[in-house]
């Protein structure tokens, strides 16, 4: 695909990795609506990038919301392309905990409700929009779906049930999403990352060192390199997967050849 004149809906899109994806898709010539819940943010990162892009406050959740930021996209060029990058990290906790009691179901619900079916309704959505354009080529192509998961959908740890959960479902839904979208030319990818620098791995009220234990701790299981990864290059591989019409179907791990294990705080 080429990424020029055609427009993107990036979820997430004004911090993090959907920032790092808007600007690498802006730089290679694509329109791009960001949706995210930070207006101040998000409005920051529209005057810097200039028309290229524009923000539009979204709900992942709320089908009129994103809907309409989907609107917004195809009249700006055709939507081509949607990136899902918003996702909720929730505290992490035992199924049964101290006491004993029970994780709390309404914190199971919130990840689930906003990194997997929040992901869901995005995909479709935009995908539907995607189904109204000419093809691109002879092959009847139109569009791709990247999605966002984690390594965690895979090597879940102690405590953390809820957002792996969420994010297997993320990986478990690429194939049949990319097997429902075959009929009209768009594909679906995921990428599974490792830990990355982001404003998630940067919690409020943790200082500069509890940051960098946590980032030696996280990544101490990474193969190589043993650091966290950069937004950009989560970005790059985002424009590799859109620029690359033969993947299809896959959830494609970003995490330096890290397998986590079981408990976090055991080295």
């Amino acid at each position: 695909m080429d990424i020029r004149n055609t427009s993107a809906l990036i979820s997430g899109g004004v911090s993090g990795l959907g920032e790092a994806v808007a600007r690498a898709l802006v730089a290679r010539g694509a329109r791009v609506v960001a949706i995210d819940l930070d207006a101040r943010k998000g409005e920051a990162l529209a005057a810097e990038l200039g028309g290229a892009m524009q923000f539009q406050r979204a709900d992942v959740c709320s089908e009129a919301e994103v809907g309409a930021a989907v609107a917004r996209a195809a009249a700006l060029a055709p939507l081509r392309i949607c990136v899902n990058c918003a996702g909720v990290a929730v505290p992490p906790g035992r199924t049964v905990g101290k006491g004993p009691e029970p994780y709390p179901l309404e914190r199971f619900r919130k990840a689930v409700e906003v990194n997997l079916v929040g992901t869901f309704n995005v995909a479709r959505l935009a995908a539907t929009e995607m189904a109204r354009q000419a093809p691109y080529d002879e092959s009847g192509s139109r569009g791709v779906i990247i999605n966002t998961a984690s390594i965690a959908a895979f090597d879940g740890q102690t405590g953390q049930i809820a957002y792996a959960a969420a994010k297997a479902g993320v990986a478990g839904m690429t194939l049949p999403l990319a097997r429902d979208l075959s009929s009209i030319g768009v594909r679906a990818c995921t990428v599974a990352p490792g830990l990355f620098d982001t404003p998630m791995l940067r919690q409020p009220g943790m200082s500069a060192e509890l940051i960098a234990q946590a980032t030696a701790a996280l990544t101490a299981d990474n193969v190589h390199p043993v650091r966290a990864g950069r937004p950009e290059e989560f970005a790059a591989l985002v424009v590799h997967v859109v620029e690359n019409d033969m993947l299809n179907g896959e959830t494609l791990r970003l995490d330096a050849g890290a397998r986590l294990r079981a408990n976090p705080n055991r080295r």
